[in-house]
């Protein structure tokens, strides 16, 4: 009976000490599950201009991230200048970078029927390409229906979409084109529009396109400028977001603040801890690309820029 109650005592002990250790970990803050990302707007020359997509691969993956973020149009002058996306593909395969995402703007939510058919044409173009580079996932920004001038100078230009169920449906389309090639586009916030401005604007579209793979893409200083609550990101799935744009900004109105007061992570008022405790909570396990625009970086060093943007984006991630 001394044995078997010993054998009690030796199993009720390791069972406490499970129970304090499944306790303990619960109390320590999880780290970081996503990747660390550079979109090559962060690093742009001096005149704001994009560099060469093999210098920007070489700074990115000298400066620590584990993909880079291109934009559509720097792909497409590496093909102009003669190179290949098989070429392309492997380059950033060396490199040991992932693609998560590229940046495009196809037009495929603007209310004009013919432009929205152009806009699919160059959307599946860019996403033909995307997966060829072996990228899963597009930005689709509301291009053409921002409601704010535009270099045409014509006023139906940038109408604004204020349907968003008839959006949804035109983001289904833009899935279905997708869906052949593999590749995802994703619902981008834009604060500075009428259109999709604010998160729940790019959820509602993403959960009413009848899609299971639908998702957004939200940007710290968009949601601030567009008037976002940070809190609203609580409410979200990790699967919800295809890819997380982090950054940061100074005390300056929403009404009067640009793309170009974008600030490293840390270096301003963002409620970043908050953020990456939200994504944390989430089980977000996807990658945040550093986006910045900001000009006095763009006079500096660009593997400088990259390695202080990545130093501050892991600081405030914990």
């Amino acid at each position: 009976m001394s044995t078997d109650l010993s054998r009690r005592g030796v199993i009720a002990g390791l069972a406490g000490a499970a129970v304090l250790a499944s306790s303990d970990a619960r109390a320590q803050p999880a780290k970081p599950a996503f990747g660390f990302c550079l979109n090559t707007s962060t690093v742009r020359d001096k005149d704001g201009k994009s560099r060469p997509i093999t210098e920007l691969i070489n700074i990115a993956a000298k400066a620590g991230y584990d993909a880079i973020e291109p934009w559509v149009s720097e792909v497409n002058d590496f093909v102009k200048g003669g190179g290949t996306l098989k070429e392309l593909r492997k380059r950033f395969a060396d490199a040991g970078l992932k693609v998560p995402d590229v940046i495009g703007f196809a037009e495929w939510i603007v209310e004009d029927e013919g432009r929205r058919k152009k806009g699919l044409e160059q959307a599946k173009r860019d996403m033909d390409m995307a997966a060829e580079i072996g990228c899963p996932r597009i930005a689709a920004p509301p291009v053409g229906a921002t409601g704010g001038a535009s270099k045409r100078d014509d006023p139906k230009f940038t109408t604004p979409v204020f349907d968003l169920v008839a959006a949804a449906d035109r983001y289904r389309d833009l899935m279905e084109v997708g869906a052949k090639m593999g590749v995802t586009p994703v619902v981008e916030v834009w604060g500075f529009s009428k259109t999709l401005r604010r998160l729940g604007e790019a959820l509602l579209i993403a959960a009413e396109s009848g899609s299971a793979k639908g998702c957004v893409l939200p940007d710290v200083y968009h949601l601030y400028k567009g008037g976002s609550d940070f809190a609203g990101l609580s409410l979200m799935s990790g699967s919800a977001i295809g890819i997380f744009h982090v950054n940061d900004y100074p005390k300056i109105e929403r009404a009067k603040i640009a793309d170009a007061d974008r600030v490293y992570p840390g270096d301003g008022i963002a409620p970043l801890k908050d953020v990456f405790a939200a994504l944390r909570a989430m089980s977000y396990s996807g990658f945040v690309s550093l986006e910045l625009f900001n000009r006095d970086y763009w006079k500096q060093d660009p593997r400088e820029v990259a390695k202080t943007g990545l130093a501050k984006t892991k600081a405030v991630a914990g």
